[in-house]
């Protein structure tokens, strides 16, 4: 059976990602796939490459006028209109944790007769996600954190590569740091970039968690939280805390960024920052800024995609069998739809 794959175009001006690299788009080409990829002003790479590659290529957001049986596949946030969705399509939903937007959108797809396969939840049968761009989200953030501290963060931010950010964290002052979550692959990215920072962090996941150590975590200088959560837990940071006294605390990196879910381990703010103004205080006195960014590998988008698209092109090419983690996706979108049905009836 031919399954046509579809890749969008990115509506997110920041997003220089792709889910799927030219060389990768080709092997599955040359597995039987139809792959059609849509025109991007700012993908990392460029349609030339993927033309080369044997994909057929389409304008941008054509994709609602793609066959019925097309999987449709993107990174991050789909455009507002159509508001009916009508195909299978592969993303980063963020449906499921009660985030802003999250029902809307499943009513989405519940009014078009689509399917949302969350990439978040593509996981194995236990629980592993199989494919992710933590560990370049990881590594972004601290790096932010890093230069934010040291005073030298230029905004906006501009995409770059990790060696130019290797760089420029060489050099400067030592200071403390916490990596909370760092077994992690998000963990083990923040790690790295406090490496090449010349900082050796305090290293935080399970078992420090349970029954977190608050005035700890309150006398270093950096926090990175690379903490993903399926289910509420204590907050590692109230409002409350960032007014104890004697806080050494002055730069927070959320990777996570589940504002606004209640499965928010750092609910002390209530909108994520941006490329364009990337920190935000959340004090003034002693001064406790906030870098939330939710799409900190696009920051290094040759790296970020490389690595992905090798951990999604295995999956992709089961499509067609609809093995168990495919199988888990589509069971997980039909039973939180109709849980919504039977609550608002």
């Amino acid at each position: 059976m031919t399954v046509e794959l579809w890749m969008r175009n990115e509506v997110r001006a920041t997003e220089r990602r792709a889910p799927i690299t030219p060389a990768d788009a080709a092997a599955l080409v040359r597995d039987g796939f139809a792959v059609t990829i849509e025109e991007s002003a700012q993908r990392v790479y460029p349609i030339g490459d993927y033309a080369a590659a044997g994909c057929s290529v389409a304008e941008a957001g054509s994709w609602v006028d793609a066959p019925e049986d097309a999987v449709v596949v993107g990174l991050k946030e789909l455009p507002e209109e159509p508001f009916a969705l009508r195909h299978r399509h592969v993303f980063f939903g963020h449906a499921y944790k009660q985030q802003e937007g999250a029902e809307r959108l499943l009513r989405r797809f519940d009014a078009g007769g689509g399917v949302l396969l969350d990439l978040e939840y593509l996981t194995d049968d236990s629980g592993r996600r199989l494919a992710a761009f933590g560990y370049w989200a990881g590594y972004v953030g601290a790096a932010l954190a890093v230069l934010h501290h040291r005073g030298v963060l230029d905004a906006p931010l501009q995409p770059t590569s990790v060696p130019e950010l290797d760089a420029r964290l060489a050099g400067g002052d030592p200071f403390s740091a916490v990596v909370v979550g760092a077994l992690g692959r998000c963990g083990r990215g923040a790690d790295r970039a406090l490496t090449a920072a010349g900082v050796t962090p305090t290293r935080w996941d399970l078992a420090e968690t349970r029954d977190l150590d608050r005035p700890a975590l309150l006398r270093h200088e950096v926090m990175v939280n690379a903490v993903l959560t399926s289910e509420p837990v204590p907050p590692f940071l109230r409002p409350a805390d960032l007014d104890e006294p004697g806080r050494a605390l002055r730069t927070v990196c959320d990777v996570t960024c589940d504002v606004g879910s209640p499965f928010n381990v750092l609910p002390v703010y209530d909108r994520t920052t941006t490329w364009d103004e990337p920190v935000r205080a959340l004090r003034d006195e002693p001064r406790l800024d906030l870098i939330a960014i939710d799409n900190l590998p696009s920051l290094v988008p040759l790296e970020a995609t490389d690595a992905f698209s090798a951990d999604l092109l295995p999956l992709l090419r089961d499509l067609p069998r609809a093995t168990s983690p495919w199988q888990r996706g589509e069971k997980l979108f039909h039973d939180t739809v109709t849980s919504l049905k039977e609550a608002s009836r």
